[in-house]
């Protein structure tokens, strides 16, 4: 059990666990919260799961928790580390089940004022034509020989094939695909379970929103971003679905061996590992490139499915109503990237769960419009709650290796909220506000009740004051589509 007693405060929102607290950590552990938000992180394990991610072999410079960090399989959810390569380990549990969670920012020419009669119309239109729910099955069938092109080409066999704008891949994380994905090191099951979910939303934390900007902090940026306030904009949060979750687990399954083989004792066996190097270290990361290709492609379908619902609803209605990117990003993933450590340029593999990349202006793999502001960072609030677009800074290049926050955070579990909230209630309550619910779940939708979440503005004022992602935008929602 760690203590706040037992944490060192370095500045007003960082505090740090000791490399000594425990004989066996390589690192320190630093935790990005303000006093509430520590608070929070030090009811459930997720403090005492990053020291254990401290103590894995190869860790520079510290294990970092971002301030909606919360308890989860190994790892805490908004776990930060990197590991020196070669050398180092990479560990599926610390990268997450659902690999290449993420969401994309869709927005229109469209103020709300425009279209407001219009939203019921098209949050049904949007809830038919995006499939969602546990298990259910997409707009696109896949042959074995086609689900193996999108694992390996990502968004790439998304434009081949008629589901996506070039100028969408530019604005994606990595460009839409991973390089070195290698579909032959995805297992059976795993193809099953995604053959037929391709353009799926899922349940759980998943959506789609459409929601206002209800506030703008930076007019230049946000201006570049093409965002501008009253303006109606669309989320999609989802990721690789079955397929990346039975990935993750053939992978953590097939590691309790690796660890014997390799010596590597662990505190937790949730926390299995390979050296990166290895064999099997080299294999679960061309599989997990895969279930991001998969989710990249998933979210590119999604959103080709999101524009048709906006022409479905509001052609003849409101002028301009098409959708451009803004920008679509991972937040469970595991990266080969270069980073300054003690005044030298290392390569390590950054693992981040329930944390998104934001890279600083200058950045190579920006986008060549996109690299004099920083990359673009979207953080989905909880339902009924506010989002908000930010960008990555030098800071978060200098303390959190390019890292920032992913969303709001669980102060709750999913069985306590069904046990706390009526999900029909908390559709009505949401409907008073003005916000038009569709979902297949009531006991889904009582999951996801924003009382299970910390507050997300108060996240994100973390991250900002910190230094580590600047606020660009608020959104607010106007419909949310659920499993």
């Amino acid at each position: 059990m760690i203590r706040k007693q037992d944490l060192e405060r370095i500045n007003e929102v960082v505090w740090q666990v000791p490399q000594n607290f425990r004989g066996d950590m390589r690192a320190p552990a630093r935790i990005y919260a303000d006093e509430a938000l520590l608070d929070d992180a030090l009811e459930d394990k997720s403090v005492e799961q990053l020291v254990n991610t401290a103590t894995l072999p190869g860790i520079v410079r510290y294990a970092i928790a971002m301030p909606d960090v919360h308890q989860g399989y190994g790892a805490p959810v908004g776990g930060v580390f990197a590991t020196k390569l070669p050398g180092g380990v990479i560990s599926p549990g610390a990268i997450g089940y659902d690999v290449n969670c993420g969401v994309r920012l869709l927005a229109s020419h469209v103020r709300v004022e425009e279209m407001a009669p219009q939203m019921k119309d098209l949050a049904t239109a949007l809830y038919r034509n995006c499939p969602s729910g546990v298990g259910s099955e997409g707009s696109v069938p896949l042959n074995p020989k086609q689900l193996d092109d999108v694992l390996e080409q990502g968004s790439e066999w998304a434009v081949k094939n008629g589901y996506a704008r070039r100028a969408d891949l530019e604005r994606t994380e990595e460009f839409g695909k991973l390089p070195g994905a290698d579909a032959a090191l995805v297992s059976k099951r795993a193809k099953e379970r995604g053959k037929d979910q391709l353009g799926t939303l899922g349940a759980g934390n998943h959506f789609i929103e459409v929601d206002r900007v209800a506030e703008v902090y930076d007019a230049d940026i946000a201006d570049r971003l093409g965002l501008f306030p009253d303006q109606i904009v669309a989320q999609i949060h989802c990721g690789s679905r079955g397929l990346g979750h039975q990935i993750c687990t053939d992978y953590v399954g097939s590691f309790q061996q690796t660890v014997r083989e390799y010596k590597i004792e662990l505190p937790d066996r949730e926390l299995v590992c390979a050296p990166f190097d290895s064999n099997a270290g080299q294999n679960y990361f061309k599989a997990m490139a895969c279930a991001a290709n998969y989710a990249f492609a998933n979210r590119q379908i999604l959103a080709y499915h999101v524009r048709r619902s906006f022409e479905e609803a509001l052609a003849g209605v409101v002028k301009d109503f098409d959708l451009h990117q803004v920008y679509d990003i991972a937040h469970n993933m595991g990266k080969v990237e270069e980073h300054d450590i003690e005044g030298q340029r290392v390569k390590v593999c950054v693992h981040r769960k329930g944390a998104t990349r934001a890279f600083g202006p200058g950045a190579s793999v920006l986008p060549d419009d996109l690299r004099d502001i920083g990359q673009p960072v979207l953080i989905p609030g909880s339902m009924g709650t506010a989002s908000y677009v930010l960008v990555g800074t030098a800071g978060s290049m200098a303390q959190t290796f390019g890292s920032t926050c992913h969303g709001a955070g669980r102060v709750m579990s999913r069985s306590q909220a069904k046990k706390q909230v009526r999900g029909e209630k908390l559709r009505d309550e949401l409907n008073a506000r003005g916000i038009v619910i569709r979902a297949g779940s009531m006991p889904g939708l009582a999951e996801e009740a924003p009382q299970a979440y910390k507050d997300v503005s108060r996240v994100v004022e973390v991250v900002s004051r910190a230094g580590i992602a600047k606020k660009i935008a608020r959104l607010e929602p106007l419909a949310v589509i659920k499993g």
